[in-house]
């Protein structure tokens, strides 16, 4: 009793971190991938807007992105001046990068620890109706993301202020003056919005994959039995 027990908690704790790594990692994109970024800054005529040359521009938002990554770094915004309230917000926004890096990074480990534990028949993951259980994961993620892409994509904005004020309830220092914080002139709103679109793509075809490989390992198994 205790083994099967112990063989649903790990089946259940393995769908769990895959779907959290699929948010997590997807996530992660916009932010790792700096070039992502680096690519808008002419498209979205930035050098216009703010005044600043490209490598002005770059250079601050590589500062602003190594103290949201990096544990050790200090808050800089380059060029562009910053108030103490603006300030206060990235901190704000750098425990909540901090937390996903955590995650993603923890999910990864057990991801691969209760793995290769399944392969060398130390620990026995399920396989609810025949399907390796990150079908499952992808499936539930996969439908949550279509259903907020779609909400996100028909009021871009107003999902936007939702979000700030649920992740940084009763705070409105993420309401940047571009008189007192002028980096927020090199980050526009549509910025933001393909910073969404670029997560909301990631969700889907990393879920998608999830579930192409779980029905793939299950055709296999049938074929070979």
């Amino acid at each position: 009793m205790k083994g099967k027990t112990l063989s649903v908690f790990l089946t259940i704790l393995l769908g769990v971190a895959i779907a959290l790594f699929i948010i997590t990692f997807s996530i992660g994109l916009p932010i790792y991938f700096r070039f992502f970024y680096y690519i808008q800054i002419n498209s979205l005529n930035l050098v216009e807007s703010s005044g600043k040359s490209y490598l002005e521009i770059k250079g601050a938002y590589d500062q602003v992105l190594n103290y949201l990554t990096l544990p050790w770094a200090q808050f800089s915004t380059g060029v562009f001046k910053h108030s103490q309230e603006g300030a206060l917000h990235f901190a704000d926004c750098k425990v909540l990068f901090n937390l996903n890096a955590i995650i993603l990074l923890i999910s990864t480990l057990v991801i691969i620890l209760l793995t290769v534990l399944h392969k060398k028949k130390v620990v026995l993951i399920k396989k609810p109706f025949g399907f390796f259980v990150g079908f499952y994961s992808g499936l539930a993620i996969l439908i949550v993301a279509i259903i907020l892409t779609a909400l996100v994509a028909s009021d871009f904005n107003k999902a936007f202020v939702i979000f700030h004020n649920l992740f940084f309830a009763g705070k409105e220092n993420w309401l940047f003056n571009y008189n007192t914080d002028e980096i927020i002139s090199i980050l526009p709103s549509v910025y933001f919005l393909n910073c969404a679109i670029f997560i909301g793509v990631g969700i889907i075809l990393l879920s998608l994959a999830v579930i192409i490989v779980s029905i793939i390992l299950k055709q296999k198994e049938k074929n070979n039995q």
